[in-house]
């Protein structure tokens, strides 16, 4: 039995005693709320389309197309964008036969794509 916890929020216009809640009332519960942040937010689901469009960013990332996380700057490794794109195509070709039509047209869109910039950028 998993062991999470949870919280009721009371989202009545009431109180117990049945007198209508005051707008301080209500903004001090919603201030109770925590905030959306990244470590709250949901994960997404587990497939094959994610894996490639996770390991998509990476390539971007490395192609200096967009910041590093870590420090805010663009940085070009070329190496490891190529690396990374060879490793789209593999699993391209290991689940050839394996992957629904959208899948397949969804690795190829990418792999297209990454490619292309990839030359324009070694340009």
């Amino acid at each position: 039995m998993d062991n999470k916890e949870f919280k009721v929020v009371d989202k009545r216009r009431f109180t117990e005693s049945g007198d209508e809640k005051s707008e301080v009332q209500e903004k001090e519960e919603k201030a109770e709320k925590p905030q959306d942040s990244p470590e709250n937010a949901p994960l997404t689901p587990v497939d094959f389309s994610t894996l490639i469009l996770s390991l998509s960013t990476s390539v971007l990332l490395h192609l200096g197309e967009i910041p590093n996380p870590q420090t805010n700057k663009n940085e070009k490794n070329l190496e490891l964008a190529r690396h990374t794109i060879d490793i789209i195509d593999m699993l391209k070709q290991k689940t050839k036969g394996n992957l629904t039509e959208g899948e397949g047209g969804f690795i190829d869109n990418v792999l297209y794509d990454l490619r292309m910039r990839y030359v324009n950028i070694s340009k």
